[in-house]
């Protein structure tokens, strides 16, 4: 017996650069796992490659294509996109960043009824959003998009006042994290993961978690642990960091660390598939990057119930609760990071008043279901209003 059409779940293709460990991927894996399958089939298209991190995805019924995209302009790609999206017949075909911005173009051509484009955060080539290339192309590609997605108010109010989106074709949806995968735990239990012998109870272990790249600027936090050591060398002994990911500046960062003097005081611990366990371990997240959308390592580090020094970049600010859960401080600023991370080695009762602030925040605040839910309501949006079922 044939569906009726009415109940017949919508096909999306999820376009992204690259399939990899990030936070705009691991959103879009949450999204996939936790929408319901009765209303939904999903295809992702990486333009270039995936990795393991695809591993994550809990369906079984969810197919991944890669196009192994050349670098520049591959005019291949549009043709590839194309081909997929007349073959396939997705209901929305959703974009993610600029990087995906151009899978726009085929999906109108190959006649997708209802398009939207979401703008997770930006690249270190164009911090503050003022690149007139990347203007330019958002603004010409706008026409052929039928719904934005912005993770912040940042995003938000560029998208309405840089690229000129009318404000009724933006929805701001805050990424969710999964607040029983990432909680504080047992207090015999948290150093478990580090090396043995590399922090005690009473040592401060500062950590942060991401791509050893140069957005992510984990030099300015490097720099700010060893400007925190001078200044209080009777403390020094006690300060401990962890970074965990890896990528181009790792050897750079090693260099700086080595030449301070307090290499064996930190640890590398590279990419990792226990990022919950390794948070759980530290006193302090500390997140220092140049540009970020919505960051879900903030989200999953106050989860676990931990103060947060951010830099006052993006939508960081809509997260971490100055004063309150943590510190705001300037981007590319050691010294005033140093300042913000020596409240919690001089006052050691804020980590605990912090970390709970910050638990009862992403409890409150930031969970999966409510992530879900917007985008439920913003994809059945798309089927009535396009008659797409």
């Amino acid at each position: 017996m044939n569906t009726h059409p009415d109940s017949r779940p919508l096909l999306i293709a999820h376009v992204v650069y690259h399939l990899g460990v990030g936070g705009l991927e691991n959103g879009l894996v949450n999204l996939v796992n936790r929408l319901p399958e009765c209303d939904y089939r999903h295809l992702i298209i990486s333009l270039t490659d995936y990795t393991s991190f695809a591993q994550r995805i809990q369906r079984d019924d969810v197919e991944i294509i890669a196009l192994h995209k050349r670098p520049g302009h591959d005019w291949r790609m549009f043709r590839n996109l194309y081909r997929l999206f007349r073959e396939r017949r997705p209901d929305i075909v959703h974009s993610r960043n600029l990087a995906a911005l151009e899978a726009q173009v085929p999906a109108w051509l190959a006649g997708v009824k209802f398009r939207i484009h979401g703008e997770h955060g930006r690249d270190v080539s164009d911090m503050d959003g003022t690149n007139w290339k990347y203007i330019l192309q958002r603004r010409l590609i706008r026409p052929l998009v039928h719904r934005y997605i912005a993770l912040s108010r940042d995003l938000e109010n560029y998208l309405i006042d840089k690229i000129g989106v009318s404000r009724n074709r933006v929805t701001r949806i805050i990424n969710g994290v999964d607040t029983a995968r990432f909680q504080k735990p047992p207090a015999g239990e948290r150093r478990q993961p580090l090396p043995a012998h590399f922090a005690g109870e009473s040592d401060l272990v500062i950590g942060t978690v991401g791509r050893l790249e140069p957005i992510k600027d984990q030099a300015t936090l490097v720099r700010a642990f060893i400007a925190l050591a001078g200044r209080y060398p009777e403390q020094a002994g006690r300060l401990r960091l962890v970074i965990v990911g890896d990528g181009s500046k790792r050897d750079e960062l090693e260099a700086m660390l080595s030449a301070s003097g307090l290499a064996g005081q930190v640890w590398f611990a590279g990419s990792r598939d226990d990022v919950p366990a390794l948070l759980g371990a530290m006193d302090v997240f500390v997140l220092p990057s140049l540009a970020e959308g919505i960051s879900n390592t903030i989200m999953e580090a106050m989860a676990s119930g931990l103060p947060v020094v951010a830099t006052d970049v993006g939508g960081n600010a809509e997260l971490v609760m100055a004063d309150s859960s943590g510190y705001l401080v300037p981007r590319d600023d050691p010294d005033a990071m140093a300042d913000a991370l020596s409240n919690y080695l001089l006052h050691p009762e804020r980590i605990a008043a912090h970390g709970e602030a910050s638990r009862t925040r992403a409890e409150q605040d930031f969970s999966l279901s409510v992530m879900v839910d917007n985008y439920h309501r913003v994809y059945q949006q798309a089927k009535a209003r396009q008659g797409t079922a």
